[in-house]
């Protein structure tokens, strides 16, 4: 049996074991859609886990898309998918999904095409 002192952390944890093994959101996340924490979050920021409290610092009064949150947190996209994705279903953040992302035929929106065009340009 493992105290609470032996419990493996940091780098030596799989990205994967933090989501317990899920790959699939509750609820499906565009990469860049924008994140915000609620009051809701703020308050129970204490009685989450660690992950899910970095990501709502990050989100506290700055909005940050989800891709912006894998990378600052060093996490593969599916895992921030994830913790995003019951973030939201428990009410700590809000998900501002982008709009137009189509134009009506399936096919991928110019206006989409020339954001992501854009953030390229400014990394």
């Amino acid at each position: 049996m493992l105290d609470d002192r032996d419990e493996p952390t940091g780098a030596l944890v799989r990205p994967y074991a933090v989501t317990r093994g899920r790959t699939r959101p509750r609820v499906e996340v565009a990469m860049e859609a924008l994140i915000e924490t609620t009051d809701r979050g703020r308050q129970y920021s204490a009685l989450i886990g660690r992950e899910q409290q970095l990501i709502a610092g990050l989100c506290d009064g700055n909005l940050q898309s989800l891709a912006e949150i894998s990378a600052r947190m060093q996490l593969p996209l599916g895992v921030a998918r994830v913790l995003v994705a019951d973030m939201a279903a428990d009410g700590l953040i809000a998900i501002y999904e982008p709009t137009g992302l189509d134009d009506g035929d399936g096919a991928v929106g110019t206006e989409l095409l020339e954001r992501v065009l854009s953030g390229l340009r400014r990394l």
